[in-house]
């Protein structure tokens, strides 16, 4: 079987790591399409190396633009990718512009088209990613889901046909990489942090970034928390915070450039709490038991929130100080809601 797996942003690179090492032992042929959307090298190259991912085998550089323009450029250039490979599926990840923009050249061109982390639902539509997802689902094929909710939510849409519990492709490679993270980065002395005393935050989303005064907000709620904070930097979030500079530089926050994955891991790992507006961070932060503040008033890892690993906080200060000062590890350890780490072998199995 020849699969086209179409990447572009940094989630989906840790997302195809286990699926392409599935797909290799499942005797599939991939051909790795990378459309550009996350062009800096330190949020995609890095992932590469770090990963062992093979290097795409086509790089259509589209980069950044508008929601449309850069949607409406990827799908032209993944619509001719696609032409001249023939594959027998398409496989996109997730809920990004270049996942919409596959599923729709993909589903234009007749082409099978499987949707990893399929059913996934925020019930905000003023989320890009929530428009993403549900169009590429009711475009799909196969759709693998990573949790019996998103089962559910499909279900509830009328899709039943062609969908999967397979586990979390995330979890899979976590799994795989905690265990290097912890032998190998040495984040934590370089940021002259120590086990159990930061806490970690990620911020990207644009209505918590295009906004300067929620994004002041944001940052002046990290800041009086009471404890450090390491705040890799994502390059939306650096470009908002330069253009609307108060010249007030936080005390207790500490800005850094993004960093790599296993880097990542380690900080989490490693955290007191995690405050993120990032669905796989909140994921991780729940891999790793570490209690987590979701900075939006909705997530689709209900999860998390149901078995008490993770509050939603929003944008309001007030409750982002809150709930950091007061989070803490429920008594229950963290369910088994994501699968038992092997949701990769069975998207290759299903594919065949």
């Amino acid at each position: 079987m020849k699969i086209a797996s179409i990447v572009g942003a940094r989630p989906q690179f840790i997302k195809a790591f286990p699926v392409s090492r599935a797909l290799k032992e499942a005797g599939h042929v991939e051909i790795i399409v990378h459309t550009g959307q996350h062009y800096d090298a330190q949020m995609s190259d890095v992932f590469f190396d770090e990963m062992g991912i093979a290097r795409p085998d086509h790089f259509l550089e589209i980069g950044s633009g508008s929601h449309a323009e850069q949607t409406g450029r990827m799908m032209v250039a993944v619509e001719r990718t696609l032409q001249d490979e023939r594959p027998d599926y398409a496989l996109v990840y997730g809920d990004t512009n270049t996942t919409l923009a596959a599923a729709l050249a993909a589903c234009k061109l007749g082409v099978r088209l499987a949707h990893v982390e399929a059913g996934l639902r925020s019930f905000n539509r003023t989320m890009p990613e929530e428009h993403n997802r549900v169009l590429t689902d009711h475009c799909s094929d196969l759709l693998f889901c990573p949790t019996q909710t998103a089962v559910d939510n499909l279900a509830t849409e009328g899709i039943r046909s062609g969908v999967y519990l397979v586990g979390d492709v995330m979890y899979d490679a976590v799994l795989h990489f905690a265990t290097r993270a912890k032998e190998q980065s040495r984040i934590l002395s370089t940021l002259g942090v120590r086990p159990r005393e930061y806490m970690l935050a990620t911020v990207h989303r644009a209505y918590n970034t295009d906004d300067p005064a929620v994004l002041q907000r944001l940052l002046r709620a990290l800041d009086t928390i009471g404890a450090p904070v390491v705040f890799p930097l994502h390059p939306r979030t650096r470009a908002r915070l330069a253009a609307h500079d108060n010249g007030k530089s936080p005390r207790n926050v500490r800005l850094v450039d993004p960093v790599g994955y296993l880097d990542m891991l380690s900080l989490e790992q490693h955290a007191k709490v995690i405050l993120t507006d990032s669905g796989g961070v909140q994921k991780e932060a729940f891999f790793f038991e570490v209690p987590c503040v979701t900075l939006r008033p909705e997530t689709e890892w209900i999860e998390t929130v149901s078995s008490g690993w993770n509050v939603l906080a929003g944008s309001d200060p007030d409750a982002i100080v809150s709930a950091a000062r007061e989070a803490a590890r429920p008594s229950a350890a963290a369910p088994h809601v994501f699968g038992d780490g092997r949701a990769a072998d069975r998207i290759a199995a299903l594919l065949s």
